[in-house]
């Protein structure tokens, strides 16, 4: 994959990428005929350990150390999966795709235990749903797997999710538009956000853009992100969209928005995975 496709992935900017690479050789990118640098699924497990040591207080280069370590420390030689997801989330995924609910909720336990809320959303939850979207477009997941799948990690993320509208924090109304029916990425953003001490009005997919405004008014939310993944969805309601903006600060997020539409409404374009996300909307706090 480029490097913009990388930094996607595991959060991380372009810039940052090539200093850890400069300074402290995380990852091993070849180049393409033209000269642009190509990584591979283990370049990309090296920069998430490297995200995951970080996020547990090790300085950068204690922080490289280990994720190179991991390498050639005693591990038996990994498979591209498991270099591009990791042991523990390699075997939530073989649970959730063999319709094993009372395993997957084992691992998951086991998960979320191991690892900071951040980690685990980012390195586990995140990692296996985007490996899991593109083995279903490859054909190589049905789609009863990746219904179940998602079934049991939403439920899952519900469960994290519960009094995340307690404090007195600001608030964050969540919303996808009509048409919009992938809900697990915003719920993420949100419990992340929910980390940083915001208070979380979630309304859901498939949300008419005349009841976000009758929420807004209703309850004067700090903002209100809007996902959407597909291009052309917020496309279609521009005029809503922009009426929503005269009520209160909009964030447009997910694959579908784009600075273009975003400048059209006069909302706010949040990049990012949805860790990263929420990381930008609480420095507004």
């Amino acid at each position: 994959m480029r490097i913009g496709e990388l930094s996607k992935r595991v959060g991380v900017s372009p810039e940052l990428l090539r200093a850890w690479e400069r300074r402290y050789g995380i990852a091993h990118p070849s180049r393409s005929s033209g000269g642009f640098r190509l990584y591979s699924p283990a370049d990309e497990a090296q920069v998430r350990r490297m995200r995951g040591h970080l996020a547990r207080g090790a300085s950068a280069a204690e922080a490289a150390r280990l994720a190179g370590a991991h390498e050639s420390e005693a591990h038996p030689p990994a498979s591209v999966e498991t270099a591009a997801l990791g042991v523990g989330t390699v075997e939530l995924a073989a649970a959730l795709e063999s319709f094993d609910d009372a395993r997957a909720q084992l691992l998951l336990d086991k998960l979320f235990a191991t690892y900071s809320l951040e980690t685990f959303l980012t390195d586990v939850l995140l990692a296996y749903l985007n490996h899991l979207g593109e083995r279903w477009e490859q054909g190589e997941v049905t789609v009863a797997q990746e219904h179940f799948a998602t079934n049991i990690v939403r439920g899952r993320l519900f469960g994290l999710a519960r009094g995340w509208d307690l404090g007195e924090g600001p608030r964050a109304l969540l919303a996808a538009p009509p048409g919009e029916h992938h809900e697990l990425a915003l719920i993420i953003f949100g419990l992340a956000l929910r980390r940083h001490g915001w208070r979380i009005t979630y309304l859901g997919v498939n949300t008419p853009v005349e009841a976000m405004i009758d929420v807004a008014q209703a309850l004067g939310p700090r903002i209100a992100v809007i996902s959407a993944t597909m291009q052309h969805t917020l496309w279609n309601y521009l005029h809503d969209l922009t009426e929503l903006t005269h009520h209160v600060s909009v964030g447009l997020a997910g694959p579908g928005a784009s600075d273009p539409v975003a400048a059209a409404t006069g909302a706010r374009w949040i990049d990012g995975d949805p860790v990263s996300a929420a990381r930008t909307i609480a420095a507004l706090k």
